[in-house]
Parts: structure tokens; sequence; C-alpha cells
């Protein structure tokens, strides 16, 4: 029996997401809110985080608002794909208030209701192109796995890197 793209994506996005949760889980839970200095946006995994959770809220929109007929706009309201980043920084600022295990809530319930999403399609439906008039010219497929596999891998990458200045800290703190 072969495997399908939809069985594919489905155990990817899983398998990446808990490999990002193990990278987080591996810092002592009273580290895990520290922040690392960086000049990029995310400085801590409760940004990243929160990044992710936020754009599987955009897919459950343009997911909802597609099957029900409509166009969504795309990333977001007032923002088109070439302000991602502006897009991105918003989000970013919007989140900082929220602690690490409320973003760990959110993104563990956002991915459960994506999966379920996913399994809610054939493959058929997930792989073909204009299947629905709101996906244009592409398939459900590149939004699911932009918004799940894809983007934790980009997740892993982000806290990995928090992860070890996290620990490097940890043993410049034992040195002295």
């Amino acid at each position: 029996m072969t495997t399908s793209e939809k069985d594919i994506l489905l155990m990817n996005s899983d398998k990446n997401f808990n490999r990002l949760l193990a990278i987080i889980e591996s810092v002592p839970s009273r580290k895990r809110g520290l922040s690392i200095e960086t000049l990029e946006r995310d400085k801590n995994f409760r940004d990243v985080v929160m990044h992710l959770y936020e754009w599987h809220a955009m897919l459950e929109r343009w997911y909802r608002e597609g099957m029900n007929g409509d166009i969504p706009f795309m990333p977001a309201p007032g923002y088109k794909w070439s302000k991602i980043g502006q897009l991105n920084m918003r989000t970013w600022e919007n989140y900082q208030d929220v602690s690490l295990n409320q973003a760990m809530k959110k993104l563990k319930l956002s991915h459960e209701r994506v999966m379920k999403l996913i399994k809610s399609h054939t493959n058929e439906e997930i792989m073909t192109k204009k299947q629905y008039k709101w996906t244009k010219t592409s398939n459900l497929y590149s939004y699911f796995a932009a918004n799940t596999s894809d983007h934790y891998i980009w997740g892993i990458k982000k806290c990995e890197v928090i992860a070890k200045s996290i620990k490097g800290m940890e043993e410049k703190q034992l040195v002295k």
C-alpha cells in the first residue's frame, strides 16, 4: 500500500511538531522563559510559539472563509504578502504579555484543530490544484504544509538557537 501525500503531510507535521516541543522541553522549565540577545525578532520560545499559533489562526480563518464561499484576505486584512514582515512584527508585538505556558496550550490546541482539518479531506481534495476557488491556482496541500510541517522546521531552527544560547548562559554561570 502506498502512502498518500496527505498521510505524509500528517506524519511530517506531527513529527516536526513533536521535535519542536522536545527542543523546548530540553531546557529546564525555570529557564524556558528566558530571552536571548539577538537582532532578530524572536528572542524566546514564546515568540516562536505564538508566531506559529498566529499562522495556524490565519490558516483556520482562510479555510473557514474560503469554504463558506468567500475569498479570504491573505495573509491578513490590511496586509499584502509583500508586507509579511510588518504582519509578523505586529504579531510579535501583540503577544508580548502571553506566558510560555499559555502560548504552549494555544499552539497545541491549534495544531490539533489544523490536523483535524487535514484529516477531514481526501488526498485528492488536498492535492488537486484549483479544487477550491479560494486557493486560486494552488491546492490545499500548499496551505496546510506551509503552516504545519514546513513552518515547524522554521520553528525548530529558531528554538535550537534559543535552547543552545540558554544552555550556554547556564554553563557560563556554572563556571563563575
